[in-house]
Formats: C-alpha cells, sequence, structure tokens
C-alpha cells in the first residue's frame, strides 16, 4: 500500500510529491481494480491543478478583494482582515482518509454491513473548501457604544456583512451552494432567504467551542469550489491558537474518525487502508521530514512557506479602523 509518508523524505517540492503520489496511487490503483485509489489520485491532481495554473486566483481574489473595498467604505470604524488559503498537502490527505474512515464506520454502525465501493467512492464527492478565504472582523473599544458590548456587536456587524457577501459576489460570478444544515440551525440574524446557504457555527458553536460562519460558492469563472469562513478576533482567536484551534480539533476528531472497536482489521479493505494513512499522519514527525523549504523545529514550532502543514496563502489583506489609521496617519 502506498501512503504519503512514503514521499516526505527525498527533499522534493510539494508539487513534486504530489505528482510521484498521485501516479504510483493510479498505477496500482490499475493493477488492483481499486476504484477508491483511483478516486484518491483524481482528488490529488485537483490539488495539482490549483498549484499549477494560478491565473484563475488571480482573478478570483481580485472579485473577493472588490467586498474587501466594500467594507472599507461600509465600515471604515472596523478593523478587519482579509486571508485566502490552497489547502495544505497534509491536512487534504488527512481530511480525504477521515472521509472514507467517517463514512464506513456510520455506515456499518447504521445497517450493520459495509457500504459497496461505490457507494464509498460517491461519499467522497464532498471536497468544496480545498481554496478557503476568511474574513476576521474587530470592533476597537473607542467605537463600542450604546448598551451592546463589544461582543454583542462585533456579532452583529458579523452577521449583516453575512447577508450581503452571497448577494454580492453572486454579481462577480460566484454561486452560494446549500450548506445541507436545517434552517432552524441557524440564526434568525441571518436573513431568511440566505440562511440554508450557511453552517452557523456561531449560532450553534461546535462542542470544542468553535464559532464561525462557513459559506460555499462555486467560482464560475474559475470552475471550483471557494469557502469563505466569517469570525470575529475571539472566535479567530479561540480557533487558532485557543482550546478550539485545527491542530488540537483534527487531534481531537481522531478518535471519531479511527474507531477500530466494530470494524477489526481485515473486514474492510478500504477502512484498513484509510486507518493506516490516517494514522501515519497523526504519528508524523514534522521536525524529521525533508521536503523542499520546510523545516519544522518540532510540531508546534512550524514555519510552512510551501503550503505542506498549515496551506500556501494567496490573499493577505489588512483593513485598520478609521480611529487607528488617524494614529498611524
Amino acid at each position: 500500500m502506498i501512503t504519503l509518508n512514503d514521499y516526505l523524505y527525498s527533499g522534493d517540492t510539494v508539487l513534486k510529491i504530489l505528482l510521484r503520489y498521485s501516479s504510483d496511487l493510479k498505477k496500482e490503483s490499475l493493477e488492483t481494480q481499486n476504484t477508491i485509489d483511483l478516486a484518491h489520485s483524481n482528488f490529488l491532481i485537483q490539488i495539482i491543478e490549483l498549484l499549477e495554473h494560478t491565473d484563475f486566483l488571480t482573478s478570483q481574489s481580485q472579485r473577493i478583494k472588490e467586498f474587501y473595498l466594500y467594507m472599507t467604505q461600509k465600515y471604515p470604524f472596523l478593523a478587519f482582515t482579509f486571508k485566502g488559503r490552497i489547502k495544505s498537502l497534509i491536512r487534504a490527505e488527512e481530511k480525504f482518509n477521515g472521509y472514507i474512515l467517517e463514512f464506513i464506520y456510520d455506515y456499518y454502525k447504521e445497517n450493520g454491513k459495509y457500504p459497496s465501493e461505490a457507494e464509498i467512492k460517491n461519499s467522497l464527492n464532498c471536497f468544496r473548501d480545498l481554496i478557503a478565504y476568511r474574513i476576521v472582523i474587530s470592533l476597537p473599544l473607542c467605537h463600542v457604544s450604546g448598551k451592546e458590548t463589544q461582543e454583542e456587536q462585533e456579532r452583529r456587524y458579523l452577521y449583516e456583512i453575512a447577508n450581503v457577501l452571497p448577494g454580492f459576489l453572486e454579481e462577480r460570478g460566484f454561486t452560494p451552494e446549500l450548506s445541507g444544515y436545517a434552517v432552524h440551525d441557524g440564526s434568525e440574524e441571518l436573513d431568511k432567504a440566505i440562511r440554508p446557504y450557511y453552517r452557523d457555527y456561531v449560532h450553534t458553536p461546535r462542542p470544542s467551542g468553535y464559532r464561525s460562519l462557513h459559506i460555499t460558492f462555486y467560482d464560475n469563472h474559475a470552475r471550483c469550489y471557494t469557502e469563505v469562513q466569517l469570525r470575529t478576533k475571539d472566535m479567530d482567536d479561540l480557533a487558532e491558537i485557543g482550546a478550539a484551534d485545527h491542530y488540537g480539533y483534527e487531534k481531537s476528531q481522531e478518535a471519531d474518525r479511527t474507531k477500530r472497536d466494530i470494524i477489526p482489521a481485515g473486514e474492510c479493505v478500504f477502512f484498513d487502508e484509510a486507518y493506516e494513512r490516517f494514522r501515519m499522519l497523526q504519528d508524523l514527525d514534522l521536525s524529521s521530514i525533508n521536503v523542499n523549504m520546510f523545516k519544522a523545529f518540532n510540531n508546534q514550532l512550524i514555519n510552512d512557506g510551501c503550503g505542506l502543514f498549515r496551506g500556501r496563502q494567496i490573499l493577505p489583506f489588512e483593513h485598520l479602523s478609521r480611529f487607528q489609521d488617524d494614529l498611524t496617519g
């Protein structure tokens, strides 16, 4: 069985690792008639195309930037950042195998039998966040007024911005995708017409405390999916460096994704392979691998400039509030 770990000690670039790994997976899938490995290879090819053909990112980021400019005019008193990233190779690989584990486990638990190869393959058509943008807002204390707290006012502005975003981007070639979440799971501060498009983790936080608004768009110009996340600064701190940080969240989900209690080794080859690939990535010592432009001191001190672990940033914008601009001017 081929795993990503086999390629992380060669000194190759991330792109070359992707090319070799996807090619070898495809070759093996044809030899073994394993359509899940073939789907895996095709998934990696999507990432390769994002890295090789970046012209569409220029167009996409320019259209996203128009919403940034709109916010600078509409909310000069807010401080906010816009960031974009392509999902990193390790995160993408973890998520792909995690989806397989979750689907097989849930299916077996509900039906008492394993899903067919076709059903597993069909369950993998759910990746919508290989490209993602994040909007983080903050209301400086000097602009907090009235009876509402800073947190309450920031939340109100967050939902106000969320209500405008879908229509604004739709005029620029983006089509919002239905979230699949029940409408009642979203806050009534979201307009009823757009509520079905958001996954509202602000109104209904994850068990970890993670809060954010997520919406997925199909970019008709670039022909790809793009996720946009909206948060306040406190929500972002909790997600990035607090109890709900993504790395900690992924580690906490490991038990749910890799349960062996009802699926013993040897009973389902697709579960076994995904389990092994996922486990090997979870046990990976980042400081010992050799990837061009990547060197980690340890699993906490990481400067990932090539999109191996944390992702490749594609759009950084920061806007200071009007009061802050006055101070720095």
